[in-house]
């Protein structure tokens, strides 16, 4: 009688078996999970910087317009900023021509 008992019985190392199975798949769909996010937040990223991209194509100005690297224009920086130092000088001149002319 105490074999029959024996065999019916579920054997020592069964839950163990179960326990791994089940934890190894929690891990691999908390390793999906986790990936599909990583995916998700990289696509997010690039289509912002292919939004700021497109909106200084079209004229707007990004946070990274002004930044020489951003543009560019590392080299035509300083020319730039003496063109428009000439302009506000000329500005200038201007109006003080017209404040001495009653």
């Amino acid at each position: 009688m105490p074999e029959t008992q024996r065999q019916t019985a579920a054997p020592a190392g069964a839950p163990i078996l179960t326990s791994t199975i089940l934890g190894a798949l929690a891990g691999a769909g908390g390793l999906a999970w986790w990936l599909w996010r990583q995916s998700q937040r990289r696509q997010l990223a690039e289509r912002e910087r292919r939004l700021l991209r497109l909106s200084r194509f079209q004229g707007g100005a990004g946070p990274e317009a002004g930044l020489p690297e951003a543009n560019g224009q590392g080299e035509a920086l300083p020319e730039r900023v003496q063109q428009l130092n000439q302009a506000i000088e000329e500005v200038r001149k201007q109006l003080e021509a017209m404040q001495a002319q009653p």
